[in-house]
C-alpha cells in the first residue's frame, strides 16, 4: 500500500497526472524508442504505437492503478496486475527493463508537468510506480519458474506440422518442437507469443491462443489476417498467412496467460466474438476429452456461418457435453444456419443457471455488452473473466 505521506500527495495530484497522461505516455514512448530504437523493431507492437492504442493502454493501467492504491489501500489489484504480468512473460521481459521504462517515464512527466512536479509529487509518483512494478516482477517471476526457464528465457523454436485453412481469412497451424520432443503441457485458454522476421529486418511479436486441448501431440493456433481501413494491415498476421507453411520453423514463447479454465465442477459460461473463440475451443477441446459433466453455456457471435472460424468442431465439442448448450448470433445467418438468432448477442435473453463463472474473449465492444448483461443479471464481477489480444484498453475507459 501506499505510504502515509505519499496518500494525500498521489489524490492531490491524481486529477492533474490523469489529464496529462496522454501526453506523459506519448512523450515516454517518445524517449523510450529514440534511446533504443530496437525496442520498437523487435520488441513493441508496431501497429499498435502507430495508432495509439498502446499509449492508451499504458495511460490507463498507471491511472487505474493508482486509483485503486487510494480507494482500496489494504487490497491489490491481482486480477489487473496479472493480466499485464502474463502478456510480459509471453515477451520475456525482465526485471531490468522496468529502470529503463522508469527513467524514461519520469522524465516524460517532469518535462509535460513542468514545476508541478516538485520533490514531494516525485517521490509520492515513484512510490506509485515501484509499488507497480515489483508487484509485476514479483508475478512475472512466479510465471518463469511455473514454465521451468530463467527470467526472460521463454522462447523456443516449433515446426509447422500442418497448415489449414479454416475461412478465407483464418488459417490454423498444427505446431510441433523443432528438437522433436513433445510439446509443452499448457492450460485451456493459455496463449504463446509468436515472433516473425520482417522483410525491413524487424522482429515483430504477436500473441494467439492455443485453440486444441492440452495434451495433443501438436500445439494449434489460428491466426486471422488482421485488415483495418483505418490503419495498416497487421505485419504478423499477414507474414503467416503469406508465407508459413509445413516444414517451416518459428520461434515461440512458452504458454502463459491467466484466462484458464478453472478447476471443479461448477456451471460455465465461455462467450465468444469472431476469432475470440480461440480459448474457448481449448477449454471446450479438454472439458470433451476428460468427459467432464459440468454446465457450461456457449454463445458465439459473428458476421456469418462462412465467418466462423472452427464452426464445425466448436458445435461438435458442445454436443459431446452432457450438460452444455449452444447459443449463437449471426449478423446475416443465411440459409445454412437456422439455428442462429441475427444480430448482436442477447445474454440477457438467455436462462443462466446460477453461479456461473464467466469467461469472454471477442472485440471489446462485444465483450463490454456481455458483461453488462451479465452484472444486470446478478453475476458478480469477479466472477466475470475476460482476455484482450493486444493493449488492453479496457482499463483506459
Amino acid at each position: 500500500m501506499l505510504s502515509e505521506q505519499s496518500v494525500p500527495v498521489v489524490r492531490a495530484t491524481l486529477p492533474a497526472v490523469g489529464a496529462a497522461i496522454g501526453n506523459i505516455t506519448d512523450l515516454f514512448y517518445s524517449k523510450l524508442f529514440e534511446a533504443q530504437p530496437e525496442l520498437l523493431r523487435d520488441l513493441f507492437n508496431r501497429g499498435n504505437q502507430a495508432s495509439g492504442d498502446q499509449q492508451k493502454a499504458l495511460a490507463g493501467s498507471i491511472a487505474a492503478f493508482a486509483s485503486l492504491l487510494l480507494e482500496k489501500p489494504d487490497t491489490r489489484p491481482d486480477a489487473m496486475l496479472a493480466r499485464i504480468a502474463n502478456k510480459h512473460a509471453s515477451l520475456g521481459i525482465t526485471s531490468g527493463q522496468y529502470k529503463i521504462v522508469h527513467r524514461h517515464l519520469f522524465a516524460a512527466i517532469t518535462e509535460v508537468l513542468g514545476d508541478a512536479v516538485t520533490d514531494e509529487v516525485a517521490a509520492a509518483w515513484d512510490e506509485v510506480y515501484w509499488l507497480m512494478a515489483n508487484a509485476l516482477i514479483a508475478i512475472e517471476a512466479r510465471l518463469y519458474q511455473e514454465a521451468g526457464t530463467a527470467d526472460g528465457e521463454v522462447w523456443q523454436r516449433m515446426e509447422i506440422a500442418e497448415r489449414r485453412q479454416e475461412t478465407s481469412d483464418v488459417v490454423s497451424l498444427l505446431l510441433r518442437p523443432a528438437d522433436g520432443r513433445p510439446a509443452a503441457p499448457f492450460r485451456p485458454g493459455q496463449y504463446v507469443s509468436v515472433q516473425v522476421g520482417l522483410p525491413d529486418g524487424a522482429r515483430q511479436i504477436r500473441q494467439y491462443s492455443l485453440s486444441s486441448a492440452p495434451g495433443r501431440q501438436n500445439w494449434r493456433i489460428s491466426v486471422k489476417r488482421v485488415r483495418d481501413e483505418a490503419r495498416p494491415d497487421g505485419e504478423v498476421s499477414t507474414w503467416l498467412h503469406e508465407h508459413a507453411q509445413p516444414g517451416d520453423r518459428l520461434t515461440l514463447s512458452a504458454p502463459f496467460g491467466d484466462l484458464v479454465l478453472p478447476a471443479g465442477d461448477g456451471p460455465l459460461l465461455l462467450a465468444s466474438a469472431g476469432i475470440g473463440n480461440t480459448p474457448m475451443l481449448a477449454m471446450l477441446d479438454h472439458l470433451a476429452s476428460t468427459g467432464s459433466t459440468r454446465p457450461v453455456v456457449t454463445i458465439h457471435a459473428d458476421r456469418s456461418p462462412a465467418d466462423h472460424a472452427h464452426r464445425a468442431e466448436q458445435l461438435g465439442l458442445v454436443r459431446a457435453l452432457p450438460n452444455a448448450r449452444h447459443h449463437l448470433w449471426y449478423e446475416v445467418p443465411g440459409d445454412q444456419a437456422s439455428e442462429a438468432a441475427a444480430g448482436q448477442a442477447d445474454v440477457s435473453s438467455l436462462h443462466l443457471p446460477a453461479d456461473l463463472t464467466a469467461y469472454l474473449c471477442g472485440p471489446l465492444p462485444f465483450m463490454r455488452a456481455v458483461r453488462g448483461d451479465l452484472l444486470r443479471c446478478g453475476v458478480p464481477a469477479e466472477r466475470i473473466h475476460y482476455e484482450v489480444f493486444g493493449p488492453d484498453l479496457w482499463l483506459a475507459q
